[in-house]
């Protein structure tokens, strides 16, 4: 892994972290539905007229279908589920419990592609689970029905974006970064249309929640798909998904500074157990072999 390779992550983990941030902007204006579906379709064709110049636009023919299976599981469908979230909880919780991925990727993996689960995955699991428990039951908000359902629109977006990750590594491997990224956002904005239509905003945007769903769809989808699949084609899976860990730090600060959300105890110890879990899973925390 080189110095670039580590910069990207950064980056991608800072957009990504500001996702939540646009999101519980515009939402108020576009609803979920609308605002997913037209965040897809920019971030889709923005790209087209760049793929178009350096010949790499997707084979729509031939992998039509996988693209629309890719594009639900890996975005319209978790897109939708934290814009969901973010109406009944703060942008930092919902990243901090999307950054559950990696324990689910290796659950996805260990059925999917019979990855073996070892006695440090399992610990990791079940860290990462009391991480959620802490994150959520030590919140000092009322878990109204509202609230737990948000929380399971969070987990449930993390579920899919295992099974995405596993999906690219097994049916999209070799496949050109932004071949990959349009096919994905335009199979994406095509799944999402229907309900787009048969739910439309709530209301005019103002010029700020406007800003924020072009922010969101150019920055935090076009160009954030953009090195998030460039990065899976040079350090592979395993690695890519360690950006998680550098989402919900950099959501928070995002929080923290323009949405003045609160930083609690819930919170602090959460995302501590919830990144060591993900450590273990991942093997980037493991004991070392002792020496004879």
């Amino acid at each position: 892994m080189t110095g670039l390779d580590v910069l990207l992550m950064f980056v991608l983990g800072a957009i990504w972290g500001g996702s939540y941030l646009f999101i519980r902007v515009a939402v108020p204006a576009f609803g979920p539905f609308a605002l997913i579906d037209v965040r897809l379709w920019i971030a889709g064709l923005a790209l087209v007229p760049l793929a178009l110049a350096a010949r790499r636009m997707p084979d729509l023919r031939k992998r039509g279908p996988a693209f629309l299976l890719l594009g639900a599981i890996n975005a319209g469908i978790p897109f939708t589920l934290v814009a969901f979230a973010v109406q009944g909880l703060n942008a930092s919780i919902s990243a901090i419990l999307n950054a559950t991925t990696p324990l689910f990727t290796a659950l996805v993996a260990a059925i999917w592609l019979r990855e073996r689960m070892n006695a440090l995955k399992v610990l990791g699991l079940g860290v990462g689970l009391s991480g959620v428990v802490a994150l959520v039951g030590l919140n000092p908000l009322p878990m109204t029905p509202e609230r737990l359902f948000a929380v399971g629109c969070s987990l449930t977006a993390a579920l899919c974006y295992g099974i995405g990750a596993v999906m690219t590594r097994k049916r999209f491997a070799g496949q050109d970064p932004l071949a990959l990224t349009i096919g994905q956002q335009l199979g994406a904005a095509l799944v999402a249309l229907i309900p787009a239509l048969l739910v439309p905003p709530v209301r005019t945007p103002t010029v700020e929640e406007a800003g924020a769903l072009l922010a969101l769809a150019l920055v935090c989808t076009s160009l954030a798909y953009l090195i998030y699949f460039r990065l899976m084609a040079r350090i592979g899976p395993t690695r890519t998904m360690l950006t998680i860990f550098l989402v919900p730090f950099f959501s928070l600060v995002w929080g923290v500074l323009f949405l003045h959300e609160p930083v609690n105890a819930g919170i602090a110890i959460g995302l501590g157990l919830i990144l060591l879990g993900m450590g273990l899973v991942t093997g980037l925390i493991a004991p070392r072999a002792r020496q004879a």
